[in-house]
């Protein structure tokens, strides 16, 4: 765990450009990326965006049938898969790199819905570089005094994000190898971030160990990914601070929203109002619409069908739903493609997790569905806590309409998540491998 300048980066980003050169790799190509996350990582990918070539990152944890579909469809032109070949990249001579990178890394979907999509920005022109990376240090207010504390897997754009701009705007960065509580102890006393970006099971383990405070000295804690519970939610601002916890809703493909805790506080629940630059709209079936400019767009890649499909009038969908208030706050009530019809008739997941989390005994809870013959999906429950089968029952009787109600419960340790805190309700019942423990009778 070491600190990287801006200057530092600059230097190491332009051999590691000229490294990537070298392979043969020209501008527009594809490379892929599967090793864990480091300060070589992240300078690599940098270089290689800032001289037009597009960084596939994908989980190193990852099968390898799983890393060759994505790897074959990028269609790479060379792969690196080992912290000996990342530090080859590092050679002596250096390439000139451009103002600001020339595109973004081209990352996959977490294929909550099927097969993996890659979003592909393309080579931008000069002026649309500028403005699509400049916008994200203004919006944050990134600058030279920053130090940016990296927690999150470098396979995910938002950490690639803030990392990147912090050092496009003079500060420096620190990057964990991966999150724990000592770490970022250790991290925070040492180096003295001022900026960090973290999902909400990042937040519940520092609450856990009573150590939420620890990132009350920074100006900036950014947190997404999923959703926050609005106990944790209140106990983090508490603790963190009003003026610091902020919370933004965004995907691989695009940004949406910003939040800041003193919004959050007076529309709990909410993800916050539309960023700088962007105009949010709900259609008729409650799916969240955002316009971006020209330079934020992409296309999913070698995919046209699923790309026009998800844009309109220069507006984008990821297929998540939600309502937007008098005020203008959008909250977010699950995703399309996570709508279970049971009986024809629709239930939303997320609004039956929100009613059992009220259940005393549930520390954590995940619904999805699985095929049923009579009903064609059957709603399901994985609930993690000491809660009692009888109290399960007991309670979705009281707060849920009969056709909301899961008719099957499974009792586990943990749910299934990905770095991100993303739950996979597809594939849930292979994720978790286990039986019933009680089936209603209908």
């Amino acid at each position: 765990m070491s600190l990287v300048t801006a200057h530092d980066a600059e230097i190491a980003q332009s051999r590691a450009a000229a490294g990537l050169k070298s392979l043969g790799i020209n501008k527009g190509d594809r490379v892929g990326f599967c090793v864990d996350s480091s300060p070589l990582l992240l300078l690599a990918i940098a270089g290689g965006l800032r001289v037009g070539i597009v960084p596939v990152v994908i989980n190193p944890r990852l099968l390898e049938n799983e890393r060759r579909i994505i790897f074959d469809d990028a269609e790479i032109s060379a792969l690196i898969l080992s912290e000996l070949e990342l530090e080859g990249l590092f050679g002596l001579e250096r390439a000139e790199l451009s103002d600001f990178p020339m595109t973004r890394p081209m990352l996959y979907t977490s294929g909550t819905t099927g097969q993996p999509k890659g979003v592909w920005t393309g080579i931008l022109s000069d002026s649309d570089s500028t403005r699509l990376w400049s916008e994200e240090i203004s919006q944050w207010s990134f600058n030279k005094s920053d130090v940016h504390l990296v927690c999150s897997p470098l396979y995910h754009s938002a950490p690639l994000r803030f990392a990147i701009c912090t050092w496009l705007a003079g500060g420096s960065v620190v990057v964990l190898d991966g999150f724990s509580v000592e770490r970022v102890i250790e991290a925070v006393n040492e180096f003295r971030p001022t900026t960090t970006f973290c999902t909400p099971a990042h937040l519940q383990r520092l609450d856990e160990v009573g150590r939420l405070g620890i990132f009350s000295s920074l100006r900036l804690v950014l947190h997404a990914g999923s959703r926050c519970d609005e106990r944790l939610k209140r106990k983090a601002i508490a603790e963190i601070g009003v003026d610091v916890l902020w919370e933004f809703y965004g995907s691989t493909e695009g940004q949406f929203t910003v939040c800041s805790s003193s919004e959050w506080l007076q529309h709990p629940g909410s993800v916050g109002r539309a960023r700088d630059g962007r105009v949010l709209s709900i259609d008729a079936d409650g799916l969240v619409w955002c316009w971006c400019p020209e330079y934020a767009r992409w296309e999913y890649w070698k995919d046209p069908d699923k790309t026009v499909a998800s844009w309109c009038d220069g507006k984008f969908s990821v297929g998540d739903l939600g309502h937007i208030d008098d005020d203008g706050y959008l909250f977010l009530s699950g995703r399309r493609d996570d709508l279970i019809i049971t009986g024809g008739v629709n239930v939303y997941p997320e609004e039956i997790e929100g009613v059992l989390r009220g259940c005393h005994g549930v520390v954590d809870v995940v619904v999805f569905g699985r095929d049923d013959e009579r009903w064609g999906t059957r709603v399901c429950a994985a609930v993690v806590g000491g809660v009692s089968d009888a109290e399960l029952w007991d309670y979705a009787s009281e707060h849920l309409a009969p056709f909301k109600r899961p008719k099957e419960y499974h009792k586990v340790d943990a749910i299934p998540r990905s770095a991100l805190d993303k739950v996979r309700r597809s594939t849930m019942s292979n994720d978790l491998g286990l039986n019933p423990f009680e089936i209603m009778a209908e």
